[in-house]
């Protein structure tokens, strides 16, 4: 095998595909090194996998409440095992269309073994060293473990390992109410089972967004302690049990802790690279993705960048651009998120809060799910939209919806904050009748008058 390469990239997820595929547009060898499976997080275990399990736990709860009670549907139990075949045989399809054929294609070589760094210039990889013009790191992120009493007792799951599982659980507690958290609630209770989130509900999203998913969790049957728990332990039975600061207690079979993720930087031997890291291990980096040692970038959630794959795409552009002597930064501006409950948390820009601590003086609407023509003609109740703008330009500065297909909206909203669109821009276009992103055209219309309108008027 060659040793020396004009880059090469530690990981072989979206950060690190982006890396490769830019540095061999412009010419340069590039050796991929991964010493698992490739594909990174969002293939393995991450986006792919929560989301094919989500639709199919989606499918299931929409015949055990359908909204229309002309239509009989029903739904049996689960076989699990069978679910989770499927989902495998999705991951094995595109890690081999998405990664093994496109780094083909592409003309980057790819090694199997775990790298370390040796010295600020050289990588070992499997016992040979390896050197580059330059190195991109993107190793991405796993599961973080809170460090709590009795937690080494309580064989905890996290987002991968219960996506694992062949058996359902008769009951689960979710520790964390940030997305994953949410998704992963909502997944195993639309699959039968009982189910305790305990934590703050979607605390980055507008109030009004939020509250929206209370009470789709409180009719999901989903129990959601909104307090910070202290202290794990195993019941009498067998159960795990979690207490909480204000001295709740919540039971299940299983725990699955979703409380956010630390970098996997342990054995890469960043000391000896001179590469320093931060919070949870992360990657300390510039505003060009570029570490403390001028030959090696780092990019995607390695790097403390957003944890979305496609900023993790865009961070390994930024960061071989940078390698290869041509920097440029990431534009975060009006950057969206989804989380794939039912409904959708999605968002983009700025919120309230954020726009008045910002300085603007910011002015919003809120458009409710029974002034949606779409929701009405889904029997929906579920739903709301918000729109924050400066009051004084009337520029939209953010966008937040808890809808059915809250994330396809968000695109539309997304192009209106970058390219700085006004409400009155988004109130006088287009919008087709009886669709949901249409909800983005009626409550700007909101900012013009607070009285009723007709369908389409």
């Amino acid at each position: 095998m060659d040793t020396t390469w004009d880059l090469v990239v530690v990981g072989s997820g979206g950060a690190a595909m982006a890396a490769g595929i830019e540095a061999r547009s412009r010419g340069k060898s590039v050796l991929l090194v991964e010493h698992a499976a490739l594909g990174g997080t969002c293939l393995n275990v991450g986006c792919v996998p929560s989301k094919t399990l989500l639709a199919a736990a989606g499918r299931r709860h929409d015949a055990l409440a359908s909204p229309f009670p002309a239509i009989a549907t029903s739904a049996a139990g689960v076989d699990l095992p069978a679910l989770m075949a499927q989902k495998q045989d999705l991951v094995d399809r595109l890690r081999q269309s998405k990664y093994v054929d496109v780094a083909a294609a592409h003309g980057m070589a790819v090694r199997t073994g775990h790298a370390r760094f040796l010295d600020e210039h050289t990588l070992e990889v499997e016992g040979q060293a390896v050197t580059a013009g330059a190195y991109v790191i993107a190793t991405g992120a796993t599961a973080h473990i809170p460090d709590l009493p009795g937690m080494a007792t309580a064989d905890p799951l996290t987002s991968t390992t219960a996506m694992d599982l062949h058996a359902l659980p008769a009951s689960l507690v979710v520790l964390g109410g940030g997305d994953v958290g949410l998704e992963q609630a909502q997944l195993w209770a639309h699959l039968g089972v009982r189910v305790t989130l305990v934590g703050r509900l979607a605390p980055h999203a507008e109030p009004e967004a939020a509250d929206v998913l209370r009470a789709v969790f409180a009719a999901d049957g989903i129990t959601v302690v909104e307090e910070r728990a202290v202290e794990v332990e195993r019941s009498a039975d067998g159960d795990v049990l979690v207490r909480t600061e204000h001295g709740a207690e919540v039971s299940g079979q299983r725990l699955l802790v979703a409380a956010g993720r630390h970098a996997n930087t342990d054995g890469l031997g960043l000391d000896a690279a001179g590469v320093v890291t931060g919070a949870r291990g992360s990657i300390t980096v510039d505003e060009h993705q570029r570490t403390s040692n001028p030959r090696v970038f780092a990019a995607g959630d390695v790097s403390g960048a957003p944890q979305h794959v496609y900023v993790a795409a865009q961070t390994g552009h930024a960061a071989a651009g940078g390698a290869l002597g041509e920097p440029r930064a990431v534009d975060y501006r009006a950057l969206p998120a989804v989380t794939f409950t039912t409904p959708q948390l999605a968002s983009a820009g700025l919120t309230e809060a954020q726009a008045l601590a910002a300085g603007h003086d910011c002015d919003c609407r809120v458009l409710q799910a029974h002034d949606i023509p779409r929701a009405l003609a889904n029997h929906d109740p579920h739903g709301v939209l918000k729109i924050v703008i400066d009051a004084r330009t009337r520029k939209v500065l953010g966008v937040h919806a808890a809808l059915d297909g809250a994330g396809d909206v968000i695109l539309a909203a997304t192009y209106a904050i970058k390219h700085g669109l006004t409400v009155d821009d988004l109130a006088d276009t287009w919008a087709p009748y009886l669709t949901m992103g249409e909800a983005l055209r009626i409550c700007a219309g909101l900012f013009r008058t607070d009285k009723p309108t007709s369908c389409c008027a």
